[in-house]
């Protein structure tokens, strides 16, 4: 069957539509700093107030929890911890979550107002918490009695098991309001892979540019977005966005071969970590245009 001349130039007018269509993204970045006096900072997770959630540490090589409010700090310490404690996410009343070492292995906790609550996955030998919502919801993964990693979502008092069909290493770095999470796992390569999964079915998430290492989430916002880092083909950490079903690479200009991209707020505010020339971590802020 012959095609029109009309039919052909319909059906580019409609791919040149949505070619056009496609969102366009810029990303401003800048440095965040706990104090003057911190040689390093790591920014996980932002709130819609734009508040940081991280660690940094001090002059004398201790680590701390810090809450980064603008240029208001709040360091936080706990007494369990016998290395440097960090938080990994903030919800919009200010409560962190996070963990530490303590003697008998990873500790994990929420925070709020100066007050630590204990999150510990029954019968499990330690627990590491990194998501929190605005419901209080946590997730992160746990040990098992047979040191078997599996990913988890706590609920009030009730926690769940959450696992990667044929992956393993399970862990739910992330959650949004829906209750919707952010999952990944070593696939039998190796590599990661990451995953949204709304407490019923599983969807994938897979950067294109990503090499053999393979895609880490790290953060969905209420919005639909996905903040995360996968890895290219030569083994480098480069931050992404996914907005509108597009991928957006997240890479700090001062950056020299590694920017994570690890929390994102609903108003397209995300924090990471970057590793200049010179080398260490550094915090940063990306404003989305």
């Amino acid at each position: 069957m012959k095609r029109s001349i009309l039919g052909v130039l319909i059906v580019l007018t409609f791919v040149a539509v949505g070619i056009a269509a496609a969102p366009k993204l810029t990303f401003t970045f800048s440095d965040v700093i706990a104090n003057k006096t911190a040689t390093e900072t790591d920014s996980y997770g932002v709130n819609n107030a734009g508040v940081i959630a991280g660690d940094y540490i001090d002059s004398a090589s201790v680590q701390h929890g810090m809450v980064l409010a603008g240029k208001k700090l709040t360091t936080v310490d706990n007494k369990n911890c016998l290395t440097g404690m960090a938080f990994y996410a903030i919800n919009s009343a200010g409560t962190a979550v996070g963990w530490c070492n303590g003697s008998t292995g990873a500790i994990a906790f929420t925070w709020t107002k100066g007050k630590f609550k204990t999150v510990a996955y029954p019968k499990a030998t330690q627990t590491e918490a990194t998501g929190i919502n605005d419901q209080g919801w946590v997730t992160g993964f746990y040990f098992d009695s047979a040191s078997v990693q599996h990913g988890f979502v706590k609920k009030a008092s009730k926690y769940k098991t959450v696992d990667v069909a044929g992956g393993t290493s399970s862990d739910v770095y992330g959650i949004n309001n829906a209750g919707d999470m952010v999952v990944y796992a070593f696939n039998s390569a190796g590599g990661y892979e990451s995953f949204l999964y709304n407490g019923h079915s599983f969807k994938s998430i897979s950067d294109p540019n990503a090499g053999t290492t393979g895609t880490v989430a790290h953060a969905p916002n209420n919005k639909g977005d996905i903040a995360g880092t996968y890895f290219n083909s030569a083994g480098q950490a480069v931050g992404f966005l996914r907005h509108a079903g597009k991928y957006y690479d997240v890479v700090d200009p001062k950056a020299s071969n590694s920017t994570r991209n690890d929390g994102i707020n609903d108003k397209l505010e995300m924090v990471g970590r970057y590793t200049p020339a010179a080398g260490g971590n550094f915090g940063f802020k990306a404003i989305t245009k």
